[in-house]
């Protein structure tokens, strides 16, 4: 069983506070960026950065549906991590400053099925979990301009 990560990152053209205040606001924001792969999204404690727990229905394909809660930790200003209580998934939100922007990455790492599932989840759950954080960042590029 080895480790596998799925990892997206954009510019976004506004301060990192103004992207952390969005990204830390699991109550409102939150679910205005989340694509239609993501579903019954609900907080269960708190609403804003670290000591928020909230649950979702990650609709990953047609057939692999995750249930996920995910309970917050801030180490540092910026980054955000979300354990799931559920899995070995562990889902890091950065934004740091640059040029007069800011970068968002999503990260996600979990420990992978052994065999020949495995070896398909190695190959292909990446893929297709960067191109869900990508319209998830698309998304969050959308709402900083709106606010």
């Amino acid at each position: 069983m080895g480790k596998v990560t799925a990892r997206a990152e954009r510019r976004i053209d506004a301060s990192a506070e103004k992207v952390r205040t969005i990204v830390a606001d699991y109550a409102e924001s939150r679910p205005k960026i989340f694509t239609e792969h993501y579903r019954d999204y609900a907080v269960v404690e708190g609403g804003t950065g670290a000591g928020t727990t909230a649950t979702w229905k990650l609709q990953a394909t047609s057939k692999r549906v995750r249930d996920v809660r995910a309970v917050v930790t801030e180490p540092e200003p910026g980054t955000f991590v979300e354990t799931d209580a559920n899995s070995s998934m562990v889902t890091t939100w950065t934004v740091r400053e640059a040029n007069g922007g800011s970068i968002v990455r999503i990260e996600t790492i979990w420990d992978g099925a052994t065999g020949i599932g495995g070896f398909f989840e190695r190959t292909f759950a990446p893929g297709g979990l960067k191109r869900i954080y990508l319209g998830v960042l698309d998304n969050l590029d959308a709402l900083v301009k709106q606010s």
